[in-house]
């Protein structure tokens, strides 16, 4: 019998109305497991409606209570890791450690939402003028709205509520329709930790769902990952009707090698950041930037490591590298190596037709390596979101700076070098959100702000850390005058002095 997966509205699970499904399918097997019910426009109302009135009472509710659940939020969430690891694997088809990974990376934020304490502390000058105190503080904007993708189903989600609800928010989220299980299940364990009902709530769907949340009037503010147009459109449609929008975009993220660097550490940054959850993150190394006369040398490394990852299903602990998550996204990645050659790109490793043996009609694909990739090939110039690295060559550091700056994406980058001097104009010169000396995936800690630049980011905060505190809540400044009690009327007896 094939699972459905309804939607979680006002603290319990909300059967689908609308009639519409989506097929959700098992990459690794290609057979659809799951129906996910998709929203109609009343459905997100119903959401929305929940999500106002249990803002009422939660804009309202203590930091103490709103951290309490929390903390007991963390601890499910941890004593449940695996559950939800396995719920990935089997929607998305990354491998477990993979999947774990993620759900760490997400249990990051929830520590930081426990402490939102120390953010949301104000400020305060006394004494302005005379008898006159200013102070800032900071409140809950009310309903809010996250839109997420299918390659991080819990941890981007997890990027985005902990903080807005941690801020007295309450949250509506629409995950996406090709692995929805995960999102629903955090949606239980924060009920098991005390939130209250219509605090949190899931809607699944399309654009249609997207479209109303993006022009309902009681949501104030909408977080969004994906590519870049709909990154681009969820901002200038939210936008347009007045509310608070973050969407982050795709990537195009390069790593510029410089002939001193370890060319052994730098061939397995590459693979692993190119390859790493079968290329399928916004943060993945797509482009490495040889500078001088290493290209070969580098390349053949990345080869030899390249061909000896272990391929297969991501519930198999040998497995390295899993499918990809659909067909069609899996016959466009593998669009980009069959037209290299005639782009003037070197294939090194065609993986397009890879198989699994007992798994065939998996969404498999293999590692591909594509050299001396000229910066008008197609697999350079979009975000594949697949396990396809080009390599690049420049003669000078000025000329790999040029083009890295180039690219209309500025997601994250990373340079590999035994100079600092190097590194630290790299740091300053190179036009990215995120950069990493030696790192292939400069992914910030929670406590500091994941963003890009250009065509990466539409809004003008990143997301989670101090940007994520300022995302979800409004300043207001307060200037208070009292009069002394020493002035107080005849007749009323502070207990005061009188000295005038």
């Amino acid at each position: 019998m094939t699972k459905i997966v309804n939607h979680w509205i006002g603290g319990r699970t909300a059967e689908g109305a609308s009639g519409a499904y989506g097929p959700v399918t098992n990459p690794a097997t290609g057979e659809v497991t799951t129906k996910v019910a998709f929203a109609s426009v009343e459905e997100v109302d119903a959401a929305v409606a929940a999500a106002k009135a249990a803002f009422a009472t939660w804009g309202q509710s203590s930091l103490a209570q709103r951290t309490s659940i929390l903390f007991r939020f963390r601890a499910l969430l941890d004593a449940h890791r695996d559950e939800i690891a396995e719920l990935i694997t089997a929607e998305h088809g990354k491998v477990h450690s993979d999947a774990l990974g993620e759900v760490a990376r997400g249990l990051e934020i929830v520590d930081l939402a426990c402490g939102i304490n120390v953010q949301l502390k104000g400020e305060l000058s006394t004494q302005v003028a005379n008898r006159v105190d200013v102070a800032a503080i900071r409140q809950p904007l009310g309903v809010v709205a996250g839109i997420t993708p299918f390659n991080f189903p819990a941890m981007v989600p997890m990027w985005m509520f902990p903080m807005a609800i941690a801020c007295g928010n309450t949250f509506v989220l629409k995950p996406s329709e090709k692995d929805p299980s995960a999102s629903v299940r955090l949606a239980e364990l924060l009920a098991e930790a005390g939130l209250p009902d219509g605090v949190f709530n899931v809607v699944h769907g399309d654009k249609v769902a997207v479209d109303r949340l993006l022009e309902h009037p009681d949501v104030k503010a909408v977080s969004f990952v994906g590519s870049t147009p709909i990154a681009r459109y969820i901002h200038t449609t939210a936008s347009a009707n007045g509310k608070r929008v973050q969407a982050l975009g795709g990537a195009k993220n390069h790593m510029l090698v410089l002939p001193d660097a370890d060319l052994d550490a730098a061939a397995d940054a590459a693979v692993s950041a190119a390859y790493g959850s079968a290329g399928e993150r916004c943060m993945a190394i797509s482009a490495v930037v040889a500078v001088g006369a290493i290209g070969d040398t580098l390349v053949e490394k990345i080869r030899e490591r390249a061909e000896k990852i272990k391929i297969g299903p991501g519930d198999d602990p040998a497995s390295e590298m899993g499918p990809l998550i659909t067909k069609a996204h899996r016959d466009k990645v593998a669009s980009y190596v069959t037209g290299a050659a005639e782009e003037g790109c070197e294939v090194v490793l065609d993986g397009t037709g890879y198989t699994v043996d007992g798994h065939e009609d998996g969404h498999w694909i293999g590692i591909s390596l594509l050299d001396k990739v000229p910066t008008t090939a197609k697999a350079y110039q979009d975000e594949i979101f697949g396990p396809v690295l080009c390599v690049l060559r420049t003669e000078t550091y000025e000329e790999a700076l040029d083009l890295i700056n180039g690219s209309p994406f500025g997601n994250g980058t990373a340079i590999f070098t035994r100079d600092g001097g190097a590194a630290r104009r790299f740091q300053l010169e190179v036009e990215a959100g995120m950069v990493g000396v030696n790192v292939p995936i400069p992914v910030p800690v929670g406590y500091h702000s994941f963003g890009g630049w250009k065509d990466s980011l539409f809004g003008d905060h990143h997301i989670y850390g101090n940007d994520g505190t300022h995302f979800y809540t409004r300043g207001k400044v307060v200037t208070t005058r009292w009069p002394d009690p020493a002035d107080a009327p005849a007749g009323v007896d502070l207990g005061f002095p009188r000295n005038h």
